[in-house]
Protein backbone atom coordinates (compact mmCIF):
# COMPACT_ATOMS: atom_id res chain seq x y z
CA UNK A 1 0.00 0.00 0.00
CA UNK A 2 2.61 2.64 0.51
CA UNK A 3 4.03 2.26 -3.36
CA UNK A 4 0.65 4.33 -4.49
CA UNK A 5 2.08 7.78 -4.74
CA UNK A 6 5.68 7.15 -4.88
CA UNK A 7 7.94 3.86 -5.13
CA UNK A 8 11.28 5.38 -5.76
CA UNK A 9 13.74 8.01 -7.73
CA UNK A 10 14.83 5.16 -9.75
CA UNK A 11 11.30 4.11 -11.20
CA UNK A 12 10.68 7.97 -11.98
CA UNK A 13 14.13 8.67 -13.56
CA UNK A 14 13.53 5.31 -15.98
CA UNK A 15 9.89 6.42 -16.51
CA UNK A 16 10.98 10.11 -17.46
CA UNK A 17 13.83 8.80 -19.98
CA UNK A 18 11.66 5.98 -21.41
CA UNK A 19 9.17 8.45 -22.10
CA UNK A 20 11.25 10.52 -23.76
CA UNK A 21 13.27 8.30 -26.25
CA UNK A 22 9.77 6.33 -26.51
CA UNK A 23 8.25 9.44 -28.16
CA UNK A 24 10.81 10.48 -30.05
CA UNK A 25 11.26 7.56 -31.69
CA UNK A 26 7.95 6.77 -32.12
CA UNK A 27 7.59 10.11 -34.30
CA UNK A 28 10.31 9.48 -36.08
CA UNK A 29 8.77 6.13 -36.97
CA UNK A 30 5.44 7.41 -37.69
CA UNK A 31 7.40 10.05 -40.36
CA UNK A 32 9.24 7.36 -41.85
CA UNK A 33 6.17 5.65 -42.53
CA UNK A 34 4.12 8.31 -44.14
CA UNK A 35 1.54 10.65 -44.05
CA UNK A 36 -1.15 7.46 -44.88
CA UNK A 37 -0.05 6.12 -41.19
CA UNK A 38 -2.00 9.10 -39.72
CA UNK A 39 -4.90 9.15 -42.41
CA UNK A 40 -8.52 8.96 -41.23
CA UNK A 41 -8.29 5.99 -39.75
CA UNK A 42 -10.79 2.75 -40.91
CA UNK A 43 -10.96 -0.07 -39.11
CA UNK A 44 -7.36 -1.36 -39.87
CA UNK A 45 -6.11 2.08 -39.19
CA UNK A 46 -7.97 1.98 -35.54
CA UNK A 47 -6.34 -1.40 -34.39
CA UNK A 48 -3.37 -0.60 -35.23
CA UNK A 49 -3.38 2.77 -33.48
CA UNK A 50 -4.29 1.31 -30.23
CA UNK A 51 -1.85 -1.53 -30.65
CA UNK A 52 0.69 1.13 -30.66
CA UNK A 53 -0.87 3.25 -27.76
CA UNK A 54 -0.79 0.14 -25.63
CA UNK A 55 2.98 -0.49 -26.87
CA UNK A 56 3.65 2.70 -25.47
CA UNK A 57 1.65 2.36 -22.42
CA UNK A 58 3.63 -0.98 -21.41
CA UNK A 59 6.78 0.47 -22.32
CA UNK A 60 6.75 3.36 -20.36
CA UNK A 61 5.25 1.85 -17.57
CA UNK A 62 6.27 -1.94 -17.33
CA UNK A 63 9.65 -1.94 -15.72
CA UNK A 64 10.00 -5.57 -17.42
CA UNK A 65 10.13 -4.36 -21.12
CA UNK A 66 13.19 -2.09 -22.13
CA UNK A 67 12.99 0.25 -24.45
CA UNK A 68 14.83 -1.66 -27.38
CA UNK A 69 11.81 -3.93 -27.22
CA UNK A 70 9.00 -1.37 -27.34
CA UNK A 71 10.84 0.14 -30.18
CA UNK A 72 11.04 -3.41 -32.23
CA UNK A 73 7.02 -3.64 -31.31
CA UNK A 74 6.35 -0.21 -33.02
CA UNK A 75 9.09 -0.92 -35.63
CA UNK A 76 7.19 -4.66 -36.17
CA UNK A 77 3.43 -2.44 -35.96
CA UNK A 78 4.53 0.34 -38.20
CA UNK A 79 6.20 -2.09 -40.68
CA UNK A 80 3.33 -4.18 -40.86
CA UNK A 81 0.57 -1.60 -41.35
CA UNK A 82 2.85 0.15 -44.17
CA UNK A 83 3.22 -3.41 -46.02
CA UNK A 84 -0.19 -4.03 -45.44
CA UNK A 85 -1.33 -0.69 -47.10
CA UNK A 86 1.27 -1.20 -50.05
CA UNK A 87 -0.35 -4.46 -50.70
CA UNK A 88 -3.92 -2.53 -50.47
CA UNK A 89 -2.50 -0.13 -53.14
CA UNK A 90 -1.57 -2.80 -55.36
CA UNK A 91 -4.18 -5.52 -54.74
CA UNK A 92 -8.36 -4.22 -54.73
CA UNK A 93 -8.80 -7.89 -52.93
CA UNK A 94 -6.37 -7.09 -50.18
CA UNK A 95 -7.66 -3.18 -49.82
CA UNK A 96 -11.12 -4.11 -49.44
CA UNK A 97 -10.29 -6.69 -46.54
CA UNK A 98 -8.40 -4.54 -44.97
CA UNK A 99 -10.55 -1.06 -45.34
CA UNK A 100 -13.67 -2.40 -46.68
CA UNK A 101 -15.84 -0.76 -49.49
CA UNK A 102 -17.76 2.45 -49.02
CA UNK A 103 -21.69 1.63 -49.24
CA UNK A 104 -24.14 3.47 -50.92
CA UNK A 105 -27.36 4.46 -48.25
CA UNK A 106 -28.98 6.85 -50.76
CA UNK A 107 -29.39 7.49 -54.43
CA UNK A 108 -31.63 9.59 -56.18
CA UNK A 109 -32.99 11.24 -54.00
CA UNK A 110 -34.55 8.18 -51.98
CA UNK A 111 -33.53 6.25 -49.21
CA UNK A 112 -31.91 2.78 -49.61
CA UNK A 113 -33.10 1.00 -46.48
CA UNK A 114 -31.61 -2.30 -47.15
CA UNK A 115 -28.47 -0.59 -47.36
CA UNK A 116 -29.20 1.52 -44.05
CA UNK A 117 -29.81 -1.30 -42.23
CA UNK A 118 -26.83 -3.27 -43.30
CA UNK A 119 -24.50 -0.74 -42.53
CA UNK A 120 -26.14 0.66 -39.11
CA UNK A 121 -27.26 4.15 -40.61
CA UNK A 122 -30.39 6.22 -39.12
CA UNK A 123 -31.93 8.70 -41.23
CA UNK A 124 -31.02 11.16 -38.74
CA UNK A 125 -27.28 10.44 -39.55
CA UNK A 126 -28.14 11.10 -42.97
CA UNK A 127 -29.95 14.03 -42.70
CA UNK A 128 -27.20 15.83 -40.49
CA UNK A 129 -24.43 14.45 -43.52
CA UNK A 130 -26.56 16.79 -45.64
CA UNK A 131 -27.40 19.91 -43.62
CA UNK A 132 -23.06 19.82 -43.11
CA UNK A 133 -23.33 19.91 -47.22
CA UNK A 134 -25.92 22.39 -47.29
CA UNK A 135 -28.23 20.48 -48.99
CA UNK A 136 -31.70 21.40 -48.99
CA UNK A 137 -33.84 18.00 -49.37
CA UNK A 138 -33.10 14.34 -50.07
CA UNK A 139 -34.46 14.88 -53.02
CA UNK A 140 -31.27 17.61 -54.52
CA UNK A 141 -28.84 14.74 -53.47
CA UNK A 142 -27.58 12.05 -56.40
CA UNK A 143 -26.24 10.20 -53.79
CA UNK A 144 -25.14 9.76 -49.76
CA UNK A 145 -22.30 7.45 -49.36
CA UNK A 146 -20.91 5.80 -46.25
CA UNK A 147 -17.18 6.03 -46.51
CA UNK A 148 -14.89 3.32 -45.35
CA UNK A 149 -13.67 5.50 -42.27
CA UNK A 150 -17.66 6.39 -41.14
CA UNK A 151 -18.40 9.66 -42.44
CA UNK A 152 -20.86 10.30 -44.94
CA UNK A 153 -20.17 11.83 -48.28
CA UNK A 154 -22.94 13.64 -50.40
CA UNK A 155 -23.25 14.28 -54.06
CA UNK A 156 -25.46 16.94 -55.61
CA UNK A 157 -28.01 16.14 -58.13
CA UNK A 158 -27.24 16.95 -61.42
CA UNK A 159 -25.82 15.11 -64.16
CA UNK A 160 -29.35 12.03 -64.70
CA UNK A 161 -26.30 9.68 -65.55
CA UNK A 162 -24.56 7.29 -62.73
CA UNK A 163 -21.61 9.34 -61.24
CA UNK A 164 -18.43 8.58 -61.96
CA UNK A 165 -17.31 8.67 -58.04
CA UNK A 166 -19.96 5.63 -57.32
CA UNK A 167 -17.28 3.63 -59.52
CA UNK A 168 -15.99 1.94 -56.01
CA UNK A 169 -19.06 2.25 -53.83
CA UNK A 170 -20.58 -1.15 -53.15
CA UNK A 171 -24.04 -0.55 -55.02
CA UNK A 172 -27.09 -2.47 -54.52
CA UNK A 173 -27.87 -5.16 -57.81
CA UNK A 174 -31.17 -2.83 -58.56
CA UNK A 175 -28.40 -0.18 -59.72
CA UNK A 176 -25.41 -2.16 -60.70
CA UNK A 177 -26.64 -1.76 -64.15
CA UNK A 178 -28.13 1.64 -64.55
Amino acid sequence: MDKIFFDNWESIFRTFVITIFAYIALIILLRISGKRTLSKMNAFDFVVTIAIGSTLATVLLNKSVSLADGLLAFTLLIGLQYLITIMAVRSKKVSGWVKGTPALIVYDGEMLPKAMRKERVNEDEVYAALREKAVATIKDAKAVILETDGSLSVIRKGDPSMPESLRTVNLPNKLKHS
